[in-house]
């Protein structure tokens, strides 16, 4: 048996989701928005891969990407839409899905409006935390709340907790003045003392900076997020001795569980670089999953259209090398976990279908279609390594 690589494009969306207007998200299309404001994309091998008529079958419009060279990879691709059955669109909920687990109860929320958070949890963080108070307590951009905020928090050493749409705390702290390992422990307190509310997460956001203007996030984020409330995909190759390799936030958002080798990286070039010389090394029986974050926390949240699509590219850019590094039974897959469109109004993810390419040496081209659930792609993988069917999601191995 070879390998199974998941390259996850974090927050690519496709359009299209039957769900999309109770989610706030009617009308939102990833893809489809950001090759429109750029007249256009070079994503040769994406489109090869059958990435464009799998968006066009998702969303009834064609994405205008501009002309690409035809033939331009040998491999065979399965290519096809995903929806998500998850009551929440966060990233935690698209990945559990996609690996065999969706949340059908979805999650606590805050409320967007001061004071977010409840009196008792932040009294309660306050004193077990040791800090003498919080900034912010409101749904904000992390990129604009320490801009805001960030001079109050130096000269009065207290941490700007805010949230977004999705489920979370998120804790800002000057990684050097108020410290990097003090940040991580507020929040492991901030992680155990939030679980009643049912939050699928506790986010550290260091920056650095000495005014207004001036602070910028660092690439030490880490998060601190819920158990698995049940056995992953992750978890099943783990107990039947397959080696799983996670890559970048991975590691985070299984809660560290079901994984052999977690690797730390930010950054795209460096998020490639670490795929590809793991996927140079890694024994068969493995797994190697990257998610790919830039896509998200860079280009959507900030709603960078043109930043957006010079990552797309340059992720395309790279897919050539993996070609180079197959084994003959490995197979290989490019999904994301939600939408964020950046054209779209305000700055959360967005509900939208995702695109599911499944290609590699012994792969025949063909058009799978729509898949009503993210979990395909786990129970796919499962199937792949010989595992006891998942509890959800149809396998289109075959």
């Amino acid at each position: 048996m070879g390998r199974a690589i998941i390259l996850m494009m974090d927050s690519f969306g496709i359009g299209g989701a039957a769900d999309a207007d109770a989610f706030d998200s009617e009308g939102a299309n990833t893809f489809g928005h950001i090759a429109r404001f750029n007249h256009g994309l070079k994503i040769p091998y994406l489109h090869s891969l059958g990435l464009t008529k799998a968006a066009a079958e998702a969303s009834g419009i064609i994405p205008e990407i501009g002309s690409q060279p035809e033939g331009f990879i040998k491999l065979g691709s399965k290519f096809g839409h995903m929806s998500e059955i998850s009551k929440d669109k966060d990233t935690v909920s698209g990945h559990w899905e996609m690996a065999g687990l969706p949340n059908l109860k979805g999650w606590g929320h805050f409320p967007p409006e001061y004071p977010s958070f409840p009196e008792e949890l932040i009294d309660s963080i306050c004193r077990e935390g040791n800090i003498n108070g919080i900034l912010g307590n409101k749904a904000a951009s992390g990129t604009v709340i320490i801009q805001e905020l960030g001079e109050e928090h130096l000269k009065t050493g207290k941490p700007v907790f805010y949230t977004s749409a999705d489920s979370n705390i998120q804790i800002a702290a000057h990684e050097q003045r108020f410290g990097l390992e003090k940040l991580y422990a507020l929040c492991k307190v901030a992680y155990e003392l939030a679980k009643p509310w049912n939050i699928g997460r506790i986010i550290a956001r260091p920056f650095v900076g000495e005014k207004a203007g001036s602070f910028t996030r660092t690439a030490n984020r880490r998060d601190f997020t819920a158990e698995p409330f049940d056995k992953t995909l992750l978890d099943y190759l783990k107990d039947a001795g397959k080696n799983v390799i996670a890559i970048g936030a991975i590691n985070d958002i299984f809660a560290h569980r079901g994984i052999t080798k977690g690797i730390r990286g930010s950054g795209l070039k460096n998020l490639w670089d670490l795929t590809l010389s793991e996927i140079k090394s890694a024994p068969d029986n493995s797994l190697i999953f990257t998610n790919f974050e830039d896509f998200d926390m860079l280009w959507g949240h900030r709603r960078d259209l043109k930043g957006y699509a010079e990552g797309l590219e340059y992720f395309d850019s790279r897919l050539a090398e993996i070609e180079t590094l197959f084994r003959p039974d490995d197979i290989a897959f490019i999904t994301a976990d939600h939408g964020n469109d950046p054209s779209y109004k305000g700055t959360d993810h967005t509900r939208e279908q995702v695109p599911v390419l499944m290609f590699g040496p012994g792969i025949l081209s063909e058009n799978i279609g729509s898949r009503s659930t993210y979990a395909d792609l786990g129970q796919t993988i499962a199937e792949y390594f010989g595992l006891t069917p998942l509890k959800f999601g149809r396998s289109f191995l075959q």
